[in-house]
């Protein structure tokens, strides 16, 4: 995130949330802890695009990386509460988003 070169908050959370799969590996990490291949089949990205989302949610706050030290590595991923906090934000559009799907489907 870019403190202060904001807009508006819609404009923060969006650099938070950008690109096409963050949003699914939140949706995904709502319930419980992923490792990165459950992550990857359930969202779709590539390896290399999911890897690349995952380190920006970490670096962001929103993603907890934690590593269990065992053989072979064994890697899992959560959301903070600052990612339990955003997907909650996020819920309402969702809802939206499943009431006018079909609308916005129509106009386009």
């Amino acid at each position: 995130m870019r403190p202060g070169a904001y807009h508006c908050g819609i404009d923060a959370a969006m650099d938070v949330i950008g690109g096409k799969w963050k949003v699914l590996i939140l949706w995904a990490l709502e319930d419980r802890p992923h490792r990165f291949g459950e992550l990857r089949r359930e969202v779709g990205a590539t390896e290399k695009v999911l890897a690349a989302q995952l380190r920006e949610l970490e670096v962001d706050g929103i993603v907890h990386r934690r590593v269990f030290d065992e053989v072979p590595p064994h890697v899992e991923y959560s959301l903070t509460e600052l990612g339990v906090s955003l997907n909650e934000a996020l819920a309402p559009l969702g809802e939206w988003g499943r009431r006018n799907v079909l609308a916005v489907k129509a106009a386009g």
